[in-house]
């Protein structure tokens, strides 16, 4: 029997509308099969269907199990069942080491993060709008600063990177408020399974982009491959439609002003021409009557009032053709920008102008943070390394929390806050076991 015949517990109890709870009683006093498989147990799709018809519903459950198309999951070696990670208890606390801000908010937090989030969600569930996180990406290699100090291991590779990363994606689930997101940021050897993973753990119901980020110049590799000068992130939201977005444009580039406004005006610069009439006909409407001898063409109609066109037309702002055609002048100093797409060209900086191996782009956070949260909104970063992400948000005025277990990232952080003039409130988690 194939994996995809099977359903999780967490299927089961979305179809039945009970909790996970419920669902492993019913396990567990032999009222519903289950296999397991690894550590999670499975139902076999015709055992499910053979309770469903042994077992009176108050009301028809949505089939879950006929639409598994989308939602995918990966099993391996050593994958925990959700609900063990979510009521593990660990002993421990979380200690303030230095207090120089009355924000309880901007924090940063020395310790493992899968413990640290734990402890922040007795605090913050639901709460947090923004988590951006640059996890390792699973080389097995150990990375140093520009003086080769030991910076931070990136040694779990394979499953245990998968579970690891799963681990942390399903207590970053829990923080997410209801209008939050996430961006993850990953490379393409990897992020492909990872993808799968945050399908499983956010649903796919909730992926929005997979971003392709230019990291660097083009490089010529001595291998049979093409050239590798991209990674990516994926964005999920907590609930779909209901995340925060505020729709931030890109300027356009100074060849599109160029190609898009080709006329230059002597007073109000660049400029190009659009026709003052749209299409639908009005029969007794003002914008299908005769303005200046003219009447629009058949089936359409003035953009705007007769009043207003001679306003326009008197401010200068109406250019006639040589055969008496008025078009609309639009200048590129109104332009506000373009639509944002999938493809970013971030690139990072050379290892010796950065404070930390693998800082990112400011203007990459910048545009994520103004995206996807507002003022006064709480930003995560748990992997915070050198501490940009909290940098930015900071500046663009937003609550931040930031967790890492590397000593050099801690140090590189007070440094850099130091130097930034930015209050705040340094933890580190104390195991009590």
């Amino acid at each position: 029997m194939l994996l995809n015949d099977f359903l999780t517990v967490d299927d089961v109890a979305k179809t039945l509308k009970v909790t996970r709870q419920t669902v492993s009683k019913y396990i567990q006093k032999k009222k519903l099969n289950a296999v397991k498989i690894n550590t999670s147990y499975r139902v076999p799709i015709k055992e499910f269907e053979n309770f469903l018809a042994s077992n009176s519903m108050l009301s028809e459950p949505e089939t879950l199990y006929q639409k598994k198309s989308r939602n995918c999951f990966l099993d391996y070696i050593g994958k925990s069942n959700e609900s063990e990670i979510l009521n593990f208890k660990p002993l421990g606390v979380l200690r303030q080491i230095e207090t120089v801000n009355k924000n309880v908010f901007n924090r940063m937090i020395f310790g493992d993060n899968y413990f640290v989030l734990k402890a922040l969600i007795n605090e913050f569930e639901s709460k947090i709008d923004l988590i951006y996180i640059d996890p390792p990406f699973g080389t097995g290699q150990d990375f140093t600063n520009t003086d080769n100090n030991h910076a931070y291991s990136d040694k779990i590779v394979n499953n245990e990177f998968l579970e690891f990363l799963r681990k942390r994606l399903i207590l970053l689930r829990e923080l997410l408020s209801e209008s939050g997101s996430i961006y993850l940021h990953i490379d393409k050897k990897l992020g492909h399974y990872v993808k799968i993973i945050m399908d499983e753990v956010f649903g796919y119901e909730n992926f929005i982009n997979d971003i392709t980020r230019i990291k660097c110049n083009p490089k010529n590799f001595d291998r049979n491959a093409y050239g590798n000068y991209s990674d990516m992130i994926l964005f999920y939201a907590k609930r779909r439609d209901n995340n925060i977005w505020n729709e931030v444009k890109e300027q356009i580039t100074k060849e599109e002003e160029e190609d898009m406004f080709p006329k230059i005006h002597p007073k109000y610069g660049r400029y190009t021409t659009n026709p003052i009439h749209a299409p639908g006909s009005t029969i007794d409407g003002d914008t299908g009557k005769e303005w200046e001898g003219l009447l629009p063409p058949k089936g359409r109609h003035w953009r705007y009032s007769r009043e207003e066109l001679t306003r326009l037309d008197m401010l200068g702002l109406i250019e006639w053709s040589g055969n008496g055609n008025p078009r609309k002048m639009v200048f590129a100093k109104e332009h506000k920008g373009k639509k944002v797409q999938d493809v970013w060209a971030f690139k990072d900086k050379g290892f010796s102008y950065v404070d930390y191996p693998t800082q990112k782009n400011h203007d990459l956070l910048k545009r994520i943070i103004l995206n996807s949260s507002n003022e006064k909104s709480i930003v995560l970063d748990c992997f915070a390394g050198s501490g940009s992400t909290l940098y930015v948000a900071n500046q663009l005025k937003r609550n931040w929390i930031g967790v890492d277990n590397s000593t050099h990232s801690f140090d590189v952080i007070k440094n850099v806050f130091k130097r930034g003039k930015i209050n705040c409130n340094y933890f580190e988690y104390i195991p009590l076991d």
